[in-house]
C-alpha cells in the first residue's frame, strides 16, 4: 500500500486503465445475460466486438507500467540487485487471487479453473518483466515478432490427434489440445480455456508491445512527438491485424497472432488519446471517474468480483430468486425495459465502486501488489 503517487506518474496511464476497468465491470455484470447490447458481449468465435479489446488493454498496460517502474532496474541486468524475488512475488499473489476467485463460492479443489484472467495477467508479467530486464528494445521487438511467428506456426502446422493441423474453431484447436491433457478437469469448458496455457504466449506479446509504447514515451522529449508516435505506431499495427484476418483470423479466444496486432494497436490508439488530452492538453477533470478506478484497479477487479459471486448466489427470500435477478427483474427492467436495464444494473455497480474507492482517492490510498 502507497499513500502517495509516485513522482512523474503518467496520468493518462492512469486513466486509460480506469476506462478499461470501468468497461470490464460493465460488461462482466449484466443485470440479464438474456439481455445484453451486442458490442457488449464477446464475439462467438472469429471476429472481435468492443468488449473483446478489454483484456488485453490490461495486458497492454501492465507492460507500459513495467517500463516506467523497471527502468532503472534495467541498468542492473546480471547484477543480484535486479528485484526478482519482488517480481515473483507479484505473479505468485497475482496469480493466487486469481485462483481464490475461481474458487468462490463453490470452494470446490476438483473442480477448480486454474487459467484465468489474473492467472494471464501473473504469467504475462512474469515472462515480460524477465525479456524487459535482459533485453533493450530492439530485443524485445525481436521477441514480440518471434512469439507472434512461432504461434502462428504453432496453430498452422502442429498436428491434433483426429483432427489434423491448422484447426482453428473450437473443436480441435492444438490450444484446447495442450490444456486438456495438462489441465484437464480445470478449465472454462470441457475441451478448452480462453485463458489455456500456449495462447498465454502471444498474449505476453501484447504486454511487451505495451513496454515498448511506455520505452517511446519516456525516450521523447516532447509530448507531441509521443502522441504521434502512439498513432501512428498504433493504426500500423491495427491495419496489420486487419490485413492478416483473411489468412489468420482474428480471435480473442485463441490469442492468434492477428489479433495482437489489432489489439495492440488498438490499445496504442486509445492511449494516445488519453495522452493527448490530459498529458498535452491538460484536459483532466473529466477523467475523475476513471482515475479513481485506475489509481486503485487490483482493489476494484477483486471486489467487484466478489461482489458480483455475492449478489449472484444469496437467495431472496420467498422469491426463488437470487439478489441480483430480484434486483434485475423487479426494479430495473420493469422500469427500464430489457436491455437497458439489464445494462443499468452494470452501470449501478460500477457507481457503487466509484463512491467505495473515492475516498481511498482523495487521501492517497492505493493499495498495490
Amino acid at each position: 500500500m502507497s499513500k502517495e503517487l509516485e513522482s512523474g506518474r503518467l496520468v493518462s496511464l492512469d486513466i486509460f486503465r480506469g476506462l478499461t476497468m470501468a468497461a470490464m465491470i460493465l460488461v462482466n455484470n449484466p443485470g440479464s445475460w438474456k439481455h445484453v447490447y451486442a458490442p457488449l458481449r464477446h464475439a462467438r468465435w472469429h471476429g472481435w466486438t468492443p468488449t473483446d479489446l478489454i483484456f488485453p488493454f490490461f495486458l497492454f498496460i501492465v507492460g507500459v507500467s513495467l517500463s516506467f517502474s523497471l527502468t532503472q532496474r534495467r541498468k542492473w541486468r546480471g547484477s543480484r540487485q535486479i528485484p526478482w524475488g519482488k517480481i515473483l512475488r507479484r505473479t505468485v499473489i497475482l496469480f493466487g487471487l486469481g485462483l481464490l476467485l475461481a474458487w468462490i463460492p463453490k470452494f470446490d479443489l476438483s473442480g477448480l479453473r486454474i487459467p484465468g484472467v489474473l492467472q494471464r495477467i501473473a504469467l504475462c508479467y512474469l515472462i515480460a518483466s524477465v525479456v524487459f530486464l535482459k533485453t533493450d528494445w530492439k530485443g524485445r521487438t525481436a521477441w514480440v515478432i518471434a512469439l507472434g511467428v512461432v504461434y502462428w506456426l504453432l496453430l498452422k502446422l502442429v498436428p491434433v490427434p483426429g483432427y489434423g493441423a491448422s484447426v482453428l474453431e473450437p473443436e480441435g484447436n492444438l490450444c484446447g489440445y495442450i490444456d486438456v491433457k495438462l489441465l484437464g478437469g480445470h478449465l472454462y469448458k470441457p475441451g478448452f480455456d480462453p485463458e489455456g496455457l500456449l495462447s498465454t504466449l502471444p498474449a505476453a506479446a501484447t504486454t511487451l508491445l505495451g513496454s515498448l509504447s511506455g520505452d517511446w514515451l519516456r525516450s521523447v522529449r516532447r509530448k507531441a512527438a509521443g502522441f504521434i508516435g502512439l498513432v501512428l505506431g498504433g493504426a500500423v499495427l491495427t491495419a496489420g491485424g486487419l490485413y492478416l484476418h483473411p489468412y489468420l483470423p482474428i480471435n480473442k479466444q485463441l490469442w492468434t497472432s492477428s489479433y495482437v496486432l489489432f489489439s495492440g494497436g488498438a490499445a496504442m490508439l486509445a492511449l494516445g488519446v488519453c495522452y493527448f488530452t490530459a498529458d498535452i492538453l491538460g484536459w483532466k477533470k473529466w477523467s475523475y471517474p476513471f482515475r479513481v478506478f485506475g489509481t486503485n484497479a487490483i482493489t476494484a477487479y477483486v471486489g467487484s468480483g466478489l461482489m458480483a459471486r455475492l449478489l449472484f448466489n444469496l437467495q431472496v427470500s420467498g422469491t426463488g430468486q437470487t439478489l441480483k435477478d430480484y434486483i434485475t427483474s423487479r426494479w430495473l427492467i420493469p422500469w427500464a425495459g430489457p436491455l437497458n436495464g439489464s445494462l443499468l444494473f452494470g452501470l449501478i455497480l460500477i457507481l457503487v465502486w466509484l463512491l467505495l474507492l473515492a475516498p481511498l482517492y482523495h487521501k492517497r490510498i492505493f493499495f498495490k501488489i
